[in-house]
């Protein structure tokens, strides 16, 4: 395992893998506050490109899609230390690929074909367009995690208390993440390019696309409250935002159960976009996994919970 010089942080695609492991040979070894850049392929590793159409989503190998790259050895990191990442840069490729998986997302049964879309990212205006819709950029890394502390392999598909395939969208540039580390030299790796997502992603992905990221590595000691990831983000006026703020519309599920009260908010906000936005179903559920957030609005009132699913009405306006 060699150190890294100072001019040769850099992570290259060719360091991708599926399996969250220490038993995976470290790529780079850093010391705390030293920054590494990552040149990411997309989430379903090369497998999608800006010509594909549905058909490949049938024969997409899902035991590939997801990959990491890494992993980093931060020298002297031990478990129940803290690995502080700040997130210095995202840049996104000028495309992009949204899909209805089948078996996959949060209305899995009711969308048993395969969908996709591909995307052309303006990444100088700062949006994706979706017919006279306009979708903000706003990248993040949907996987940021560290090994586990035995010899396990993870997927790279759920998260686990160290990290992992997080997909909140909360951790774009000038957000700082806090991972528990697990096992002597942390094993960081990351991938899992996102344009842009709404909370919960609802439909299984978001704008997925390569990505090329810029992060800066702290060593923190004696932070017992840190157990699964917690995240520091920037005021809001300093997230560039090219749409205007209109509001929202969103639509409350009311179940007993969590999971049924998502499902029914979402397939509410659905209905609200083909009713009044001209859309598809298909269409309307991948605008809702890439533009719509899901939100506990409400755990107290028992025996029922309320999620909501909201849109931002700005992503109508006109240019």
């Amino acid at each position: 395992m060699a150190s890294a010089g100072w001019n040769t942080f850099h992570v290259g695609r060719e360091c991708g893998h599926v399996k969250w492991s220490r038993k995976i040979e470290p790529k780079l070894t850093v010391s705390s506050g030293q920054t590494v850049s990552f040149d990411a392929i997309d989430s379903s590793n090369g497998q999608l490109t800006p010509s594909s159409d549905a058909s490949a989503i049938k024969t997409l190998d899902l035991g590939i899609a997801n990959p990491v790259f890494g992993p980093i050895y931060v020298q002297d990191a031990q478990p129940g230390d803290v690995l502080k990442v700040d997130v210095l840069n995202l840049e996104v490729a000028d495309w992009g690929w949204s899909a209805i998986i089948p078996g996959f997302g949060l209305l899995a049964d009711d969308y048993p074909e395969p969908e996709i879309k591909i995307w052309s990212l303006d990444r100088e205006k700062g949006y994706a367009q979706f017919k006279d819709m306009r979708i903000p950029l706003r990248p993040f890394l949907g996987c940021m995690g560290l090994a586990p502390a035995d010899d396990s392999e993870l997927s790279t598909v759920p998260p686990t208390h160290a990290g992992g395939n997080m997909d909140c969208r909360e951790l774009s540039v000038g957000s700082t993440v806090y991972l528990p580390i697990q096992t002597a030299g942390a094993y960081f790796s990351c991938g899992d390019g996102h344009a842009a997502q709404g909370h919960g992603e609802v439909c299984g992905t978001a704008i997925e696309t390569p990505i090329k990221a810029t992060l800066r590595f702290e060593l923190c000691k004696n932070q017992p409250w840190v157990t699964a990831p917690q995240y520091q983000t920037p005021p809001r006026s300093q997230i560039p935002n090219p749409l205007p703020d209109l509001g929202t519309y969103g639509a409350l599920g009311v179940s007993p159960d969590l999971y049924e009260a998502a499902k029914s908010a979402v397939r509410s906000l659905i209905q609200w976009l083909i009713s009044t936005k001209g859309l598809n179903r298909s269409e309307a559920y991948i605008l809702a996994s890439v533009a719509a957030d899901l939100q506990i609005a409400e755990v107290v009132n028992m025996p029922n919970f309320e999620v909501a699913a909201s849109l931002p009405l700005g992503i109508f306006s006109k240019p």
